[in-house]
């Protein structure tokens, strides 16, 4: 009931369920105690000229039935929430229930996970059945953002590529996993300049990693990119500990081309990755991060590097 402004809802709900069950009551107790008419047993309603409806009394098991579930409804308003904000005898809640099987499941996987806690993440990536339990940890909470294969999609950034806006370390890895990340990109357009001056920037960003650009644009949009440097780097490599990407390595997490990066300039962007420390143990988020890791350090696979 907390979404409700007033208590009035709470007593409005649970007056209407009382008022229903005894509702429910006086119509079993009206229907048991009608009689029927000797000499005329319908209710004196024809259809079609000779179809007629019988006034006959309920089945004795229907009536059965419907004391049973008088009695089951009352004695769980008892027990459980069903009366507007009371609790009941019994203190359930399903925020409660959810919490007990969390930590039911977390002791009896407790044993599975011991093993696992001093592995580093080069061994766990080895381990065939602790990246089976990494897997399934990624789809139940990563695979909606960064898709089933992990490798994203625009604006959820691909963890296969070894391009990393915040470091792509196990340990890094974890705490990305645990505290969760908060990246924003401000509007910069008032700061560069005029729409020119923003094209000629796109230029010369796309210049940074070697795709088609205009040189000339380039070079005029060379000088208004000390803005963007605060944060991107002089060179445009980017900042790890800002979360601000490279320019240079072909890696477009919002959008390829200049009319993503002029979006960009103009209207800026926040990324947020939710932090995980509430949802999953420590011990998950061990072998999750190995596993995300392994995404992009497995034997064969090519990293995206500038």
């Amino acid at each position: 009931m907390s979404d409700f402004v007033s208590e009035g809802w709470s007593i409005f709900v649970a007056a209407a369920t009382v008022l229903s069950l005894l509702a429910c009551l006086a119509l079993l107790i009206v229907a048991s105690r009608r009689k029927i008419v000797p000499n005329d047993p319908t209710t004196g309603h024809v259809w079609d000229e000779d179809l007629r409806e019988y006034n006959n009394p309920l089945p004795r098991w229907w009536m059965g039935l419907f004391v049973i579930t008088i009695v089951f409804s009352a004695i769980y308003l008892v027990l459980y929430p069903g009366l507007g904000s009371r609790q009941g005898s019994l203190n359930w809640s399903s925020t409660g229930q959810l919490d007990h099987e969390e930590v039911s499941a977390r002791k009896a996987m407790a044993p599975v996970y011991a093993k696992f806690a001093a592995m580093p993440a080069a061994e766990l990536a080895k381990d065939a059945q602790a990246m089976g339990i990494g897997e399934r940890i990624f789809l139940n909470h990563c695979a909606g953002c960064h898709g089933s294969d992990a490798r994203g999609s625009k604006g959820f950034p691909d963890l296969t590529d070894g391009d990393w806006l915040w470091g792509g370390s196990p340990e890094t890895i974890e705490e990305t996993i645990t505290k969760g990340r908060s990246g924003t990109m401000p509007p910069m357009a008032a700061a560069v300049g005029s729409a020119q001056d923003i094209k000629n920037v796109a230029s010369y960003v796309l210049s940074l990693s070697g795709s088609p650009h205009n040189n000339l644009a380039a070079e005029l949009g060379k000088a208004k990119f000390v803005v963007c440097a605060a944060c991107h780097g002089p060179a445009g490599k980017g900042n790890p500990q800002l979360g601000a990407p490279n320019l240079t390595d072909k890696v477009w997490l919002h959008g390829w081309g200049e009319e993503a990066i002029v979006a960009m300039v103009n209207n800026g962007k926040t990324n947020v990755m939710p932090a995980h420390e509430h949802r999953l143990s420590r011990e998950q988020i061990h072998v999750l991060a190995a596993y995300v890791w392994s995404k992009s350090n497995a034997p064969g696979v090519t990293k995206k590097t500038p």
